[in-house]
C-alpha cells in the first residue's frame, strides 16, 4: 500500500473512533519525514470546545512533540476537507502538504467556501491533494448521520 493510503487508513481510524465517541467522525493525522507524528479525531463534544477539530488537534500534538509551533516539512491527512478555522491552522503551521478525503460543500475552506489558500492574505498555502480515501470517509459520514436520523 503506497505511503499517502497507509496514513490516510490512519486518519480514516480516527475518523471511526471519533464516530464512536458521539463526534462528528473526521480523523487527521500528521506525517513528518514519512513518521505518524500525530494523530487525532474530533472532540469537540467531548471538551466542550469549538476548536477541538481533528486537524487541530493533530496539530497541537505535532508541535508539541516536536518543540515547535512549526511543522515545516509536515504532511497532514485529514479524511474531510478542512473548514476555513483549520484552513488557516493548517497554514500558520506551514503544513507542506495537505491530503484530504471527501469534499465539504458546506463547510469546506479549501476548494470549497472561501478557498482560504486561494486568499491574497494567505501568507502560506500547502500543496493540496483531495480524494485521497474519498470513498471511505464518505462513507463514515454518511453512515454516521444516517444512524442520528434513525435515532430520531
Amino acid at each position: 500500500m503506497p505511503p499517502a493510503n497507509r496514513f490516510m487508513e490512519l486518519a480514516l481510524a480516527e475518523a471511526e473512533a471519533a464516530g464512536k465517541r458521539g463526534e462528528v467522525p473526521i480523523g487527521a493525522v500528521v506525517v513528518l519525514d514519512g513518521e505518524v507524528v500525530a494523530s487525532a479525531g474530533n472532540r469537540t463534544r467531548e471538551l466542550h470546545d469549538v476548536t477541538a477539530h481533528a486537524e487541530i488537534a493533530a496539530i497541537r500534538l505535532a508541535a508539541q512533540r516536536v518543540g515547535d509551533e512549526r511543522l515545516s516539512g509536515a504532511d497532514l491527512y485529514v479524511t474531510l476537507e478542512p473548514c476555513t478555522m483549520c484552513a488557516a491552522a493548517i497554514s500558520f503551521a506551514r503544513i507542506r502538504r495537505l491530503y484530504y478525503g471527501a469534499e465539504d460543500p458546506k463547510g469546506g475552506g479549501v476548494d470549497n467556501g472561501v478557498r482560504f489558500y486561494a486568499q491574497p492574505t494567505c501568507h502560506h498555502a500547502p500543496e493540496v491533494y483531495s480524494g485521497i480515501g474519498e470513498r471511505p470517509a464518505a462513507e463514515i459520514l454518511k453512515a454516521f448521520f444516517r444512524e442520528r436520523r434513525e435515532e430520531l
